[in-house]
């Protein structure tokens, strides 16, 4: 590095951030940016999820990592609706979503409706998606501003034939979900959730941090082993 603070000759040149393509199939891990609402009726606890206070929508205000492949470490935000005033509608999208991101994550397909499929779909909160990996589908869509952007509505799942083709490059296998308990939420994904305090903290102190493990996780409560491309 120059000692030269002034002198900028040996800066490095600045990376492009150009449009992924759309339709472009990537591994991601998913990490929630803390919105500080909760809402224990619904499920919506931990401080993950986010209000709009003009508007009344809620919402997961989501990260999404690439972890492998030419655009490997790039990051794409999008939202995950929870609830809306105007009607169901935004709310199911996000379940479907959510419902399709369980499928890749965990290998299950959309087809299965077996006890141990059934199992692999529940989670004990919202702490459980903060952290996951799976395979995404990248689409393009226009900001507040009219410029494109890139964004992920898209989970790909055991179904769809480019599913085996594709990697997460490490990190344990996501634990099952175990019955609701005053014991907090399994990790996912190989990561640990340390827990938001609150929407007024900075959110990089509330992400996850990666955690070693030796062996990788074994397949409990009848849930499948982690699905080939993840290994």
């Amino acid at each position: 590095m120059n000692a030269n603070w002034t002198d900028f000759n040996d800066a490095d040149s600045q990376t492009s951030y150009d449009l992924i393509p759309k339709g472009t199939i990537v591994p991601v891990r998913m990490t929630i940016k803390p919105g500080g609402f909760d809402d224990s009726n619904r499920g919506w606890t931990g401080g993950y999820a986010m209000r709009n206070p003009e508007t009344g929508s809620v919402y997961l205000n989501c990260e999404f990592v690439i972890t492998q492949g030419p655009y490997a470490r790039r990051k794409v935000w999008s939202l995950i609706g929870l609830f809306s005033h105007k009607g169901p509608e935004w709310g199911n999208m996000g379940r479907s979503f959510i419902r399709a991101i369980l499928n890749s994550s965990r290998g299950i397909s959309e087809k299965d409706n077996s006890p141990q499929a059934a199992q692999a779909r529940r989670i004990n909160g919202l702490a459980d998606l903060d952290g996951i990996e799976f395979l995404a589908k990248l689409d393009v869509e226009k900001d507040q501003h009219d410029n494109d952007k890139n964004v992920i509505k898209f989970a790909i799942t055991p179904d769809h034939k480019e599913y085996g083709n594709h990697g997460t490059g490490g990190g344990a296998p996501p634990a099952p979900p175990a019955p609701a308990t005053s014991q907090a939420p399994a990790a996912t994904g190989g990561w640990q959730q340390n827990g938001p305090a609150g929407g007024d903290q900075s959110p990089q102190q509330n992400w996850q941090q990666p955690v070693q493990q030796s062996q990788p996780a074994q397949s409990a409560q009848g849930v499948p082993p982690r699905p080939q491309w993840a290994q």
